[in-house]
């Protein structure tokens, strides 16, 4: 155990013996006052943390401050509620209770005993109840008969840390990841790929000393261009970088101040929109025309700040001139007016300074953007504020997605609602209320008007850190099934090309192909890590998968062959595992795995680590 006591310079803390013997724990004052002085600093408080660091002696410490990744203070705090909420679910004779808090706690509630014991007490009752419910109940489980053989299986190795994030090329079965191993690869998983698998490896590099040095942090985001002919992808270390097909380096885009989280390529492909926990929003347009500051003017009421950069000419098209400034926007607006041989980048901070957390285009001018600020802004290029502001969630929303159409707008949040969007109107069309815990995201099913598949209704399926996927007739706002096979928090769903199946991936380490029509299982497969991510390929034959064990799994020969697993099976090898040793191309090796800020760390508490990783407190 140990003690702690306030000084004059902070706290200290004294270390003692544990009673039963366990090992024992220490932390100093110099270690505390290390982590509040660069949470001030991540938090944008560089004021404070100059007179804290004055104050507390930080330059006198004995402390590595590279060795210690961002976010650290918020990762401690959050396994302390991990903690709290680990002895919530305890029974007094040491038992443990099979389930989880119906609430995530807040830090303040965390640290009052009165609110603690009445949580418990809640849990304790909720859980008799639902026991009492379940009585004549079995534990759901896999049909054999739906689990996809081995052969149809291939597990691709190569990244040497957690992959968060994969892709398939719009036009052709290159698959792209990006790992906490600070690198992105692009798979070749087509057919005529001479029997095997070649990677690319997209080796993020940042220039210090006049040298290009590995960047050391995690790739958290990617999208490909609707040709298929540029990647771009999203870095902790806050550049978006653009790639072609074939690994090279085309551009790297102008510094965020934290992780991007969110990156999208609009339809034309002339605009990227980026996210990041900077509290920004950035949009890169026309990286062949050549773009200057402009007026000293604009620095001076939007207290900007202008840079230039030269960049590599990309052959795309745009508008030099769609500059937009969101003063009132509750985040920082980030614009990257051109890319070709100067890129000018303007930064402005609104009242709040809310993280910008998702965002997605309507169409080729007009995007959405979502923050912890609670609130949804929709914005225009060329106009200075946002087109419409939607209000209504009541905690973090996570994710936001225009249909089709774009004609409607999903958002999922922390408050465990849906909510419908449309610009004809301020308050939300559909208030949808299921879920049990927080919805981490949503997608559109490809049918319905403005898709290839118009005379199929349009759903809408959402997932949630309470192990569901839920399909939602979006017309009647009502929800037509609840997928219920997941025993951990659903990461990712994603509908086939043609919307009659889904796709989902939980840290339960499963991903399950389900029915949209009937609602029924029809595949699944176990991998060997929690999965982050499921996509499909453009020909809807194939699902890619991404884990937390560093492996990306494709699943093949889906099309056509939904119920035909359980007659018997299908004849082939054993399934296959492709190991960085296969062919490799493009850079070789990877760099170690600097921690990021806990973004996914335990599968009770990701979303709530999630966030605060996004409440700017990340450098």
């Amino acid at each position: 155990m140990w003690l702690g006591s306030m000084t004059e310079g902070g706290c200290r803390f004294v270390k003692t013996s544990s009673p039963r013997g366990e090992a024992k724990m220490s932390i100093t004052s110099d270690e505390v006052n290390f982590l509040v002085y660069r949470y001030l600093q991540e938090s944008g408080f560089s004021h404070s943390a100059f007179t804290f660091g004055i104050e507390s002696h930080i330059s006198q410490s004995n402390i590595n401050g590279t060795l210690v990744p961002p976010a650290a203070l918020i990762s401690i705090l959050q396994k302390g509620l991990q903690y709290v909420e680990a002895e919530i679910s305890i029974n007094e004779d040491g038992t443990v209770f099979d389930g989880r808090p119906i609430e995530s706690l807040s830090l303040i509630d965390a640290v009052m005993p009165d609110v603690v014991q009445t949580r418990q007490q809640a849990f304790r009752e909720k859980l008799a109840q639902q026991q009492q419910a379940n009585n004549h109940s079995k534990p759901m489980e896999i049909d054999g008969d739906v689990e996809i053989p081995p052969n149809k299986a291939t597990v691709l190795r190569g990244h040497e840390s957690e992959v968060f994030i994969c892709a398939w090329n719009p036009v052709s079965d290159l698959l792209a990841s990006g790992s906490g191993d600070s690198t992105a690869r692009i798979w070749n998983l087509n057919e005529n790929s001479n029997g095997g698998s070649t990677q690319l490896v997209l080796r993020h590099c940042i220039r210090e000393g006049g040298h290009d040095v590995p960047s050391n942090k995690d790739v958290t985001s990617l999208d490909w261009n609707s040709d298929g002919t540029l990647l771009a992808t999203g870095s902790y270390d806050g550049f978006a970088r653009i790639w072609t097909e074939d690994g090279n380096l085309a551009s790297t885009l102008g510094q965020h101040k934290g992780p991007i989280f969110a990156l999208k390529w609009n339809k034309k492909g002339n605009y990227i929109l980026s996210a990041g926990v900077d509290k920004t929003s950035s949009v890169g347009p026309d990286p062949t025309v050549s773009s200057t500051p402009g007026s000293r003017g604009w620095e001076a009421c939007h207290n900007s700040r202008f840079c230039s950069l030269p960049l590599p000419h990309l052959g795309l098209r745009g508008d030099p001139h769609h500059f937009c400034t969101f003063p009132q926007v509750s985040a920082w607006c980030r614009l990257l007016p051109g890319l070709g041989s100067a890129m000018c980048v303007l930064f402005f901070k609104a009242q709040d300074g809310a993280p910008a957390l998702d965002v997605d285009w309507q169409n080729n001018t007009t995007f959405a953007s979502c923050s912890t600020d609670m609130c949804i802004h929709v914005c225009r290029l060329g106009c200075d504020r946002p087109v419409k502001t939607f209000q209504g969630h009541t905690n973090e929303v996570n994710a936001i997605k225009w249909d089709p159409s774009g004609m409607l707008l999903a958002s999922c949040s922390d408050d465990m609602t849906l909510k419908i969007w449309s610009m004809k109107q301020d308050t939300c069309v559909h208030d949808l209320q299921a879920h049990s815990k927080e919805i981490y995201t949503i997608k559109w099913s490809p049918t319905g008007p403005a898709t290839s598949n118009p005379n199929s209704n349009i759903m809408l399926a959402s997932a949630s850190f309470d192990s569901t996927v839920r399909l939602w007739d979006v017309e009647r706002g009502v929800c037509i099934h609840t997928l219920t096979k997941h025993q951990e928090p659903v990461y990712s769903v994603a509908f086939s090309p043609d919307g009659k199946y889904l796709a989902s991936g939980s840290f339960d380490k499963c991903v399950h192909i389900w029915n949209t029509q009937s609602g029924s299982l029809v595949h699944s497969y176990r991998g060997t890590g929690g999965i982050f991510e499921v996509c499909w390929n453009a020909r809807g034959d194939k699902v890619g998968a991404s884990a937390s064990d560093g492996s990306l799994l494709q699943i093949l020969g889906l099309k056509g062959t939904f119920g035909a697993y359980r007659h018997g099976g299908a004849s082939g090898t054993s399934a296959s595992e492709l190991s960085a040793h296969a062919r490799t191309s493009g850079f070789s090796g990877s760099q170690p795995n600097i921690a990021r800020a806990q973004l996914i760390m335990a599968p009770p508490m990701t979303a709530a680590i999630f966030h605060a990783s996004c409440l700017q407190v990340i450098a």
